[in-house]
């Protein structure tokens, strides 16, 4: 083997292990990933791995209290009554998500805590530090927010 052939086999060999392994299951060309501020900055939801999917877990919200209670706000609209005491703040939103088969674009699942529904989910990035997150009922009845990274 010749010198130039060595050399570029241990950059290979370098590249490799500092880069390390693509991400099962997400797409190469942007990172959905972390902290993600919702529409109005009213909240993050932190973006992670969870088996073969991603799911999304509220972590932070703008008013974390019941204004009427003064207490932490709880999921009061959940449609299942034995869940509507638990808090906000930790609550799964971004549940199940794989690749949709278009680029940079997941489905599963989105829990909406303001109405207690769950609904056909896809999060799209945009951008590096932008996605839209949607959810659609019926297939075709869909609302969009655009969420941004949180830094």
């Amino acid at each position: 083997m010749n010198r130039a052939a060595a050399t570029a086999i241990w950059l290979a060999a370098i590249t490799a292990a500092t880069i390390g392994p693509p991400m099962k299951g997400l797409a190469s060309a942007a990172n959905p990933l972390g902290t993600w501020y919702t529409e109005g900055k009213d909240s993050q939801v932190r973006i992670t791995n969870c088996g073969d999917a991603l799911c999304g877990t509220i972590v932070w919200l703008k008013q974390p209290n019941d204004p009427k209670t003064g207490k932490p706000k709880t999921d009061t609209e959940n449609a299942d009554a034995a869940k509507r005491k638990r808090p906000l703040l930790g609550v799964a939103i971004v549940l199940g998500l794989k690749p949709s088969g278009t680029a940079d674009q997941w489905k599963g699942q989105v829990y909406n805590p303001k109405d207690g529904n769950t609904y056909t989910g896809y999060f799209t990035m945009t951008g590096q530090d932008s996605a839209e997150l949607k959810g659609c009922a019926f297939g075709f009845i869909c609302k969009s927010q655009a969420w941004t990274r949180a830094k």
